[in-house]
């Protein structure tokens, strides 16, 4: 497999992982998109409408973003969001 199908399969995976706890963000205002995933297996990701303004967009991230991705892709280490 090449490194380019490798990296476009982990962004797949990554992206579904983000489909099951999107519908929660929507209905509050706001959504996520993937920006890079990172050589070191970071998640960078961007928080949009609402949740890149809202006061607990910090444990949002952490406690549904980060654990939704991690258990669907357990080779992710870290998950960060570029505008939190």
């Amino acid at each position: 497999m090449s490194l380019t199908t490798e990296n476009t399969e982990l962004h797949q995976r990554v992206e579904e992982a983000l489909e099951s706890i999107r519908p929660y963000m929507i209905t509050d205002g706001g959504d996520v998109r993937i920006v890079e995933i990172t050589d070191d297996m970071i998640v960078k990701l961007e928080l949009l409408g609402a949740c890149g303004t809202c006061p607990m967009s910090a444990m949002t991230l952490k406690a549904g973003v980060e654990e939704s991705i991690r258990k669907a892709v357990p080779e992710i280490r870290g998950v960060h969001a570029i505008n939190v």
